[in-house]
């Protein structure tokens, strides 16, 4: 690209070729410089921007660390749900900046990728933690040659991933006499609805957690799954904006969210243990209400819109007495004064049953249970699948339906019955 510079009168200007624009030659100049020095450096300037498209560096010198900030807010933000967003910063942070921040991009080889991939099998890492880590990283990667064109080629797709066997997951079933346990243990505490309606449902931790007294259909005795619940962390740009109007510094809120997939929207019928224990909480959040007044805690709904424009609901706490033009959200899950009990608050109780009652047990664990005594019962599996919400009726077999010792009894004995039917 030809350009350069010229004393006009008493000051210097720059110029370079823009090229045919409209089939006509184009050129941009710029003067007023007061020495033929300040107009080269700024001739540079302006076709090092030029030729890169308005950036302000040069794509070869970016660094892993600078560029890895670049994708994610060009990539990351407007594409992936916020629990992905939080996922692969996490690995950013936490393991390719530490070990290839400093690097140029154009740096990256090979060699160095494969000597770190497999320094995480060394470390102990995990095949699914191998595979997410590394699978991050060559997203970045080929993001940086197609659409950005900062390097050629992708290094990453000439690595392999090392071979780690995988441990199985432990998937704990809870007997009946553990449920009794578990559940006599946090009767009349805030626990005690939640983990009601994990065990006779089989909802996942954040639909349970997301309830509404409006889900909750009494006459037909149904649970409507139209939403879940979800921890979202304030920008500085918030925490700054609140400092400034005195409020003490924010971190994160609780929102409703968007099903976890299209099957996960149903509606969940319950029995007759359930429904005694819902009513009674019912009444018993009323009778609070009317003891604590204007101290009991309410909550509204804020409406917003995420980092993709979409629309969304911040569940924002406010004390009765304060008059809200918002609409208030009357939830299941809350304390005795009216505050929400969150799946973070339901850590409390799942360290209680671990240490206290020496119990091995996950919130998830609830879900496992009821998937796997309907089956021991004799449920149908498709029944159960579209009960638990699965897009895959494969889910439902591979991952909740276990070989448990009550089920190859069952195989024995209905074997032994077909067999004898046929020879008698």
């Amino acid at each position: 690209m030809h350009g350069g510079v010229r004393k006009r009168g008493k000051t210097w200007s720059y110029y370079f070729d823009l090229g045919k624009i409209d089939s006509k030659r184009k050129k941009k100049e710029k003067g007023g410089f007061r020495t033929k020095k300040e107009a080269e450096h700024a001739l540079t300037a302006a076709m090092n921007e030029y030729n890169n498209a308005g950036t302000v560096f040069e794509p070869s010198e970016i660094t892993v660390s600078d560029y890895l900030d670049q994708w994610y807010d060009l990539y990351c933000k407007p594409n992936l749900r916020y629990n992905s967003q939080l996922g692969y910063l996490k690995i950013i942070e936490v393991h390719l900046k530490p070990k290839f921040g400093l690097y140029k991009l154009k740096a990256l080889n090979a060699t160095s990728l494969q000597e770190y991939a497999n320094s995480l099998k060394l470390n102990g890492y995990s095949k699914n933690h191998i595979t997410g880590i590394l699978t991050v990283f060559q997203s970045a990667m080929d993001y940086a040659v197609e659409p950005l064109h900062y390097i050629t080629q992708n290094p990453m797709k000439l690595i392999k991933y090392p071979k780690v066997e995988r441990k199985p997951r432990e998937r704990i079933i809870l007997s009946l006499d553990e449920w009794q346990q578990i559940i006599k243990r946090f009767e009349g505490s805030r626990y005690y609805t939640p983990l009601m309606i994990g065990f006779y449902t089989g909802l996942r931790i954040s639909e349970a957690f997301g309830l509404t007294w409006d889900d909750i259909d009494f006459e037909n005795r149904t649970i409507s799954v139209n939403k879940q619940i979800v921890k979202r962390n304030f920008g500085a740009d918030v925490r700054k904006a609140a400092e400034k109007k005195g409020k003490k510094e924010l971190h994160s809120s609780w929102y409703f969210g968007a099903p976890k997939t299209a099957a996960s929207t149903r509606v969940v019928p319950f029995g007759e243990t359930l429904y005694q224990a819902l009513k009674q909480e019912k009444t018993a959040q009323l009778k609070n209400e009317i003891i604590y007044g204007e101290y009991y805690t309410i909550h509204v709904a804020k409406k917003e819109l995420d980092e993709k424009g979409n629309p969304m609901i911040r569940i924002v706490p406010v004390q009765k007495c304060i008059e809200s033009p918002l609409q208030r959200i009357h939830l299941v899950c809350i304390t005795e004064n009216g505050q929400y009990t969150s799946p973070d608050s339901f850590k409390y109780c799942s360290r209680v049953i671990h240490h206290e009652m020496q119990l091995a047990f996950d919130y998830h664990s609830l879900r496992h249970t009821h998937a796997t005594m309907l089956i021991e019962a004799g449920a149908n599996v498709k029944n159960v699948q579209i009960r638990l919400g699965h897009t895959d009726i494969r889910t439902t077999l591979q991952t909740y339906v276990h070989d448990t010792e009550k089920m190859g009894t069952q195989s024995v004995e209905l074997f032994e019955q077909i067999t004898h039917a046929k020879t008698s």
